[in-house]
């Protein structure tokens, strides 16, 4: 099978093609088109198919990393949405909830208020309701108050619609009733109910995140049409698969159906590269740390297992959501992250990016102000004339320019401006760490540090010296390890049930015929995708906390029928996980299961290993030595500096830093005082020698 993997960033997209049955692999990287970031994929592909020397008519998948529908949450550039709600209930995506993200501050945004997703003149109100606990109806749905409703967000101009009942998580009949009904009056709008995109309790952020799949769903259904039919066009009729956020894939229908599934989607893909590096260099405790140009993501996996979030902390852009994410923590620093003055006066880096246009005065595109990308450069880590293989030329005198000026506001030369900029960028980054590991009880000193994305290798090792990681592992792909994360996960999809069940009182024929329930309905789903019954795997979570608590701790529930047996252990489970987070547990309280979850795994063929590193000798693998300058015991100083071309590189053959270690889609700093070396997986291992 032939796959292509692509994952447009803020600056590249970047693109891997790989045989799968043989593991040959060509990458290729093309600047994004923030415009329309389908060209560049299609530009990209078309270049990756004619250097690998295979037809577009031989590619069987092309797996997808998007970052549609997150910048359109995140830059707030969604479609007009409505929404039709229960009456008296029009304002809950505004009020929210009594807890504020700040508990004592009184000036603090809240996004819900600040910028709604639905504007308050687009909410309408229709009688009917049902209760709890089953889901029956006291009330029937007014259905020509809905067709009202229907006629007069059409005439406002609205293209996307959201259906948000009371309850509809026990009971789907009146948003589905309503949904059928809004779509006769608006045949062209995007319409989903709450039941489809979240069917569990929590009404604040189940209407919210319909809220966010109406906001964006035309966007991304759009970009996906349009990215379908201009692969046809090109040559390509494999299937197109899109990364999700719960780290599996989703067929293009799926997507476009729930497009809150790709809210994180591109950076997924990236945990996914890293974990999968890790396990080739048969680590187990990893940090995946992934600089592209604008952002800086990271990711925790224990024991090869990626964290992810849970009712507390899942959002984007501040929006609460209820969807399974991997957890991955997010940051405004990357190599385009402009340095500046604030208004204050003080010295920051980030969040403001030069993006890919102009980008950094380095790409020589019209970039005027001094970035992460300029400083590398004009301390020479990075070399003018082999940028991207020698594939882009870099605008030296540019950079120098930008940081000199920056230099000179600064009352510094202009290697110390340069330096400082990248101290404080990094600094940045390793307090980003530090609040996924430290702040939640984790010694970072026990992991190794994965470093990818264009940038990542670039700043690996000194960030992790910040944090006393003494390991740093560099893919042998690291600006493409994203898109390659893409082709080593399944299909993946999930389902989730509200159940409010009390132990000493559960019932156990409900409890097994829901699960029963949800994964014949993940089958079904599976057998659509043409994934045989055999190559699926079912697993399932219960969110579980002490009756009266506010939230839920998440713990796996056993594979077949649930009997007292069974069910006694998932509660002795519960108290040890309460235990492990909060330091204590209380024995004798009552449980509650709250939602019980399945995921459902549809195994595909998939990117396994890399071929062994052909190097013969560091000596050959040497393209020079040139002045780089590094800060060691306080004291900046310009270091000769050795220059080596990685795809020579051999496996085993430690060499020394100061060193910088080039390739086609990223550049290695290999800093004083540390040692490198190509392992048998073909990742670069840095040994950081200063590191406690």
């Amino acid at each position: 099978m032939k796959a292509i993997g692509v994952d447009v960033g803020g600056t590249f997209t970047d693109l891997v093609y790989c045989d799968l049955a043989s593991g040959r692999v060509e990458i290729h990287k093309v600047s994004t088109t923030p415009d329309d970031p389908s060209r560049g994929v299609i530009q990209g592909v078309i270049e990756l198919c004619a250097a690998a020397g295979v037809e577009t008519g031989e590619i069987d998948y092309v797996f997808h990393g998007t970052t549609t529908a997150t910048n359109a949450v995140l830059e707030h550039k969604g479609v007009v949405a409505g929404m039709i709600t229960n009456e008296g209930f029009r304002d809950i995506i505004h009020i929210g909830r009594h807890q504020r993200v700040q508990h004592y501050s009184i000036r603090q945004e809240l996004p819900w208020q600040d910028r709604p997703l639905v504007k308050r003149r687009h909410r309408k109100t229709v009688g009917g309701r049902l209760a709890p606990p089953t889901g029956a109806e006291l009330e029937p749905l007014d259905e020509e108050a809905v067709r009202r409703a229907a006629e007069e967000l059409k005439a406002e101009g609205v293209q996307s619609v959201a259906i948000c009942f009371l309850f509809s998580y026990l009971n789907p009949a009146h948003e589905n009733r309503a949904r059928e009904i809004v779509a006769e009056i608006m045949p062209d709008a995007f319409v989903t109910t709450s039941s489809f995109v979240s069917p569990q309790f929590r009404e604040f952020e189940r209407f919210t995140t319909a809220a966010l799949a109406a906001f964006i769903g035309p966007k991304v259904r759009t970009y996906i049409e349009h990215l379908e039919t201009a692969l046809k066009s090109a040559g390509l009729e494999g299937e197109l698969r899109i990364m999700a956020s719960n780290g599996g894939v989703a067929t293009a229908g799926m997507v476009s159906d729930k497009p809150t599934l790709t809210l994180l989607s591109g950076l997924a893909a990236g945990v996914l590269g890293g974990a999968w590096i890790g396990e080739l260099a048969e680590r187990k405790r990893l940090i995946t740390f992934d600089i592209g140009g604008t952002s800086a993501d990271i990711g925790i996996i224990v024991d090869g297992v990626y964290a992810e979030t849970d009712a507390r902390s899942t959002s984007i852009a501040g929006f609460p959501l209820l969807s399974p994410m991997i957890d991955i923590h997010t940051i405004g620093a990357g190599g385009g992250s402009i340095a500046h003055l604030d208004r204050g006066g003080a010295f920051r880096v980030g969040p403001k990016s030069a993006g890919a246009v102009p980008g950094p005065a380095a790409y020589g595109r019209g970039g005027s102000e001094p970035t992460v990308t300029d400083a590398n450069l004009v301390l020479g880590r990075l070399d003018a004339e082999d940028f991207l293989g020698g594939g882009m030329k870099l605008d030296a005198a540019g950079s120098a320019r930008v940081i000199g000026e920056l230099a000179t506001t600064l009352g510094l030369g202009p290697e110390e401006a340069a330096e400082g900029v990248l101290t404080v960028i990094n600094s940045n980054m390793a307090n980003a760490i530090r609040s996924r590991t430290v702040q939640k009880g984790i010694d970072p000193r026990g992991f190794a540090l994965v470093a990818f994305g264009g940038a990542g290798p670039l700043h690996g090792a000194e960030v992790a010296a910040m944090l006393g990681i003494g390991e740093v592992i560099v893919p042998p792909y690291p600006g493409i390890t994203s898109a390659m994360g893409l082709l080593t996960t399944d299909v993946k999809y999930d389902a989730t049930r509200t159940q409010f069940q009390v132990s000493g009182a559960v019932d156990l024929d409900r409890l097994n015929a829901d699960l029963a329930g949800m994964e014949a309905d993940l089958a079904a789903q599976f057998r659509a995708d043409r994934i045989e019954t055999a190559d699926m795997e079912f697993e399932r979570i219960g969110d579980l906390r002490y009756v009266g608590q506010g939230y839920e701790l998440k713990i796996p529930l056993p594979a077949g029928t649930i009997d007292a047996g069974a069910l006694a252990g998932v509660l002795d489970a519960f108290h040890r996980a309460h235990t492990a987070e909060y330091g204590h547990a209380f024995a004798a309280s009552p449980i509650e299961i709250v939602n019980i979850k399945v995921s459902g795994i549809g195994r595909i063929q998939k990117l396994r290993e890399l071929a062994e590193p052909q190097g013969t000798s560091v000596a050959a693998a040497k393209v020079r030595t040139g002045p780089c300058a590094f800060r060691v015991d306080g004291v900046l100083a310009t270091f000769e500096t050795a220059f080596y071309h990685r795809p020579l590189l051999p496996v085993g053959e430690a060499f020394e830093g100061p060193a910088i270690v080039l390739q086609k889609d990223s550049t290695t700093v290999v800093p004083p005082r540390a040692r490198a070396v190509v392992d048998r997986s073909g990742s670069l291992i840095i040994t950081l020698g200063g590191a406690a």
